[in-house]
């Protein structure tokens, strides 16, 4: 598959099973996260890999912040399951710092594209995933436990395997013209 062909076909995938990336495979992914659009050359990202007995730490982890958010029991235990939905999960911190030339949201965008590169190189390698946030991005608890700093966002979690399900070859690239202005 081309890189065109990979960016404008790109499908997330939410049922996702072993095997999940590894070594090379793990690294190539990890190494295009670094290669995001990095003004100043900050870095401003830090890859948690949670995987095996991980997802389990994880898994009380997200259970505690949405106990800690006053989640009812039903939030509670999609937050506990949600670390078994694949079996390899990078979650995605930007590391924001005070610096007068990259104002917070820009190192905050550089860890997004970050994500985005992970998930395309992943696909490129015959894997896919799924990014997700939701309210725990920002729980104090989940925060401390991913040891964000003050001006730290969690940007979110990239869930990778080897998709469940085929990715539908009837859906079309979808049309530019309602989201283009030419200026």
């Amino acid at each position: 598959m081309d890189a065109l062909e990979l960016l404008v076909n790109r499908r997330s995938a939410s049922r996702l099973a072993d095997p999940a990336p590894a070594g090379e495979q793990l690294e190539n992914i990890l190494r295009a996260g670094m290669r995001a659009p990095d003004h100043g050359t900050l870095q401003p990202w830090q890859f948690f890999i949670i995987e095996g007995e991980g997802r389990e730490r994880f898994s009380q982890l997200l259970e505690k912040g949405a106990i800690d958010a006053g989640s009812d029991e039903k939030a509670i235990d999609k937050a506990r399951n949600a670390p078994f939905r694949a079996p390899l999960i990078i979650a995605v911190v930007a590391k924001c710092q005070p610096h007068h030339k990259v104002p917070k949201w820009e190192q905050e965008m550089s860890a997004g594209c970050a994500v985005m590169a992970m998930q395309m190189a992943a696909v490129a390698q015959g894997f896919n995933g799924i990014w997700r946030s939701g309210a725990l991005t920002d729980s104090p608890v989940v925060r401390e436990g991913l040891k964000c700093g003050e001006h730290d966002k969690i940007v979110g979690f990239l869930y990778l395997g080897t998709p469940q399900l085929k990715a539908s070859t009837s859906v079309s690239v979808p049309d530019t013209a309602p989201f283009v202005v030419r200026f």
